[in-house]
């Protein structure tokens, strides 16, 4: 089974910068690609920003230039680097990992973080 948890989110002021990070455990499991949804208060669940194993990444456009998504294979562990907030980047961030099992992918989720960038 895989677990993900969280950390990194705040309240932050507008300009500034955090930085998520999500850890994968678990046996058993290939992990293959990893990143982060959004979603705030009465809106649809968002795609930020998506890693693949090979390092491959792709971003939402509402945060190109201002996010980076990394990871570190060894550690299972996926990272969201967030610079130049605004106050429309507030909302729970869930990463999630896509975990290979008998052939089928699986996508499991974090638990969520709150991040609040206030104006």
């Amino acid at each position: 089974q895989v677990q993900l948890v969280e950390s990194g989110g705040g309240l932050v002021q507008a300009g500034g910068s955090l930085r998520l990070s999500c850890g994968a455990s678990g046996r058993f499991i290939r992990i293959s690609a990893m990143g982060w949804y959004r979603q705030a208060p009465g809106k649809q669940r968002e795609l930020v920003a998506i890693i693949t194993s090979a390092g491959s990444t792709n971003y939402a456009d509402s945060v190109k230039g201002r996010f980076t998504v990394s990871r570190d294979n060894a550690k299972n562990t996926v990272y969201l680097q967030m610079n130049s907030l605004k106050p429309e980047d507030t909302a729970v961030y869930y990463c999630y990992t896509d975990a290979l099992r008998g052939g089928v992918s699986v996508r499991y989720w974090g638990q969520g973080t709150q991040v609040t960038v206030s104006s």
